[in-house]
């Protein structure tokens, strides 16, 4: 693809205004490869990559799979301590990043500072032999219910997820993404950076989201497609510029449920319904709304090409298809994959709880997230949903918090609007609101105002927080 069109802009660090050309590209991730093969990577080897979006790191992570070494992103805010266990379950040898402090569990040397490679003297180095069965990556889950686990994805994974996104889509070489999606995530760096390289099209890339310089950025490269997750749709909304947007073919949304007061208000500013989609780090991307049909609130679309899906009858989610893993690691890179999760005839269960509604899917939510009380199930989904329907509240979370009568207890944290307060009058608002929409067991017995919901880097609520809290105030 490269070859076809080499003067194609296909980079662009929107930092520092560097464009790189597909000719130039391909020159440049040829000699990273060598240079840092020279530094004692080879292929087969786990290398560790995490920094901050930009082309340096766009470019380090397409040497490493040029070089068939496999890739760990990492989360640049990740401690020495998780740091650790990613070592020991993915066997990392090396890791590149702009702060090589973080890694001291690693000999010095075989941490390499991040830069942009450049042509050398040496003699190019082999590439570009990894089969589709080899490993491109491990890419950790999020560990929101236990430590994260490794789930290796091949290079087939990798094509097919991405070759479907394109499809799904009708992504073309004509296409300019802007993206502020951290890198370390499978949404910035399989689902932005891969797929774009596979499209064809052109990627701006941002080191970190800010609303306006986002927007400044699709004005001046006529982007057509933006990807967010939920919180920039927020922040993008909240700084009164989504309608400048208007021109984009498609806004795109994922990584976490995008509230249908939010899809409404990004509908009715640029003038068209975002895209919502749905995937894991163990598959990549399932589902999308169409690109080409009805767009509806609430609802994840239909199964990407390739993929099957289907509703086991405890209601959870099961995929089939070339892009989904083979297994998880579990404690030694050498050890077995742990085929955890998997039917007896091969369909991976995802862990989400969903249903049809016509030809599209609805997530209802995460069986892990499951509420008992008095023996009745609570998803949590629900009741957010309707308790985001009141004007006063912003955001909105209900957890199960232990009680020795009821084995739980439904809890709503709510984050209030900047002109908004609690008072007695709002909580028997709330109570009413829930009550009318809601069977008993599934309304909330306690009420929390905080000031902001706690959040992974790619906006899932981490729900243990909010039970470590407990009920912070409006308890009724």
């Amino acid at each position: 693809m490269w070859a076809a069109a080499p003067e194609a802009v296909v980079l662009v660090d929107q930092a520092t205004g560097r464009d790189w050309r597909a000719g130039e590209l391909e020159s440049a991730t040829a000699w990273g490869a060598t240079y840092l093969n020279a530094l004692g990577i080879h292929t087969g080897d786990s290398v560790i990559l995490s920094a901050a979006p930009s082309d340096a790191t766009a470019l380090a992570f397409i040497a490493l799979l040029r070089l068939g070494a496999v890739v760990i992103p990492v989360n640049t805010a990740a401690t020495p301590r998780e740091i650790a266990h990613i070592i020991e379950v993915s066997g990392a040898t090396h890791a590149l990043s702009a702060e090589p402090a973080r890694f001291n569990q690693i000999p010095a040397h075989s941490v390499i500072p991040l830069t942009v490679p450049v042509e050398g003297a040496a003699t190019l180095v082999d590439l570009d032999r990894a089969v589709g069965t080899d490993r491109a990556l491990i890419c950790f889950t999020s560990g929101t219910t236990g430590s994260p686990k490794g789930a290796p994805l091949t290079h087939a994974n990798l094509l097919a997820g991405t070759t479907a996104l394109v499809e799904c889509w009708q992504w073309s070489a004509d296409d300019v993404l802007v993206s502020a999606l951290p890198m370390f995530h499978v949404h910035g760096l399989l689902v932005a950076l891969a797929g774009t390289l596979t499209a064809g099209g052109t990627i701006v890339v941002h080191h970190k989201f800010d609303a306006n310089r986002l927007v400044d950025s699709v004005l001046a490269h006529h982007a057509t497609l933006v990807f967010g997750v939920p919180t920039m749709w927020a922040r993008l909304a909240e700084s009164g510029r989504l309608s400048e947007l208007a021109d984009l073919r498609l806004a795109v949304s994922g990584s976490a449920p995008l509230a249908p007061t939010l899809f409404a208000t990004i509908e009715n500013a640029i003038g068209s319904a975002p895209v919502e989609r749905y995937g894991m780090t163990e598959t990549m991307i399932l589902t999308s709304t169409p690109v080409g049909g009805v767009r509806r609130a609430g609802t994840v679309g239909r199964p990407l090409p390739g993929m099957r899906l289907r509703i086991a009858d405890d209601g959870v989610v099961e995929v089939h298809g070339e892009g989904v893993f083979g297994g998880y690691l579990t404690s030694a890179p050498t050890e077995s994959l742990l085929r955890s999760g998997f039917t007896d005839d091969g369909w991976f269960r995802t862990g989400d709880i969903g249903e049809w509604d016509g030809d599209d899917l609805r997530l209802v939510g995460r069986a892990s997230e499951l509420i008992i009380t008095g023996g009745y199930n609570v998803y949590p989904r629900e009741v957010e949903d309707v308790l985001r329907t009141d004007a006063a509240i912003a955001d909105a979370a209900v957890v199960g918090l232990s009680d020795d009568a009821w084995g739980e207890t439904v809890a709503a944290f709510v984050v209030l609007e900047s002109d908004s307060m609690a008072d007695a009058e709002t909580l028997e608002r709330w109570e009413s609101l829930c009550s009318e929409q809601l069977a008993p067991y599934k309304c909330p017995r306690s009420f929390s105002v905080i000031d902001e919901l706690p959040r992974n880097a790619m906006g899932k609520v981490k729900r243990d927080d909010l039970r470590a809290r407990g009920v912070v105030r409006g308890e009724r």
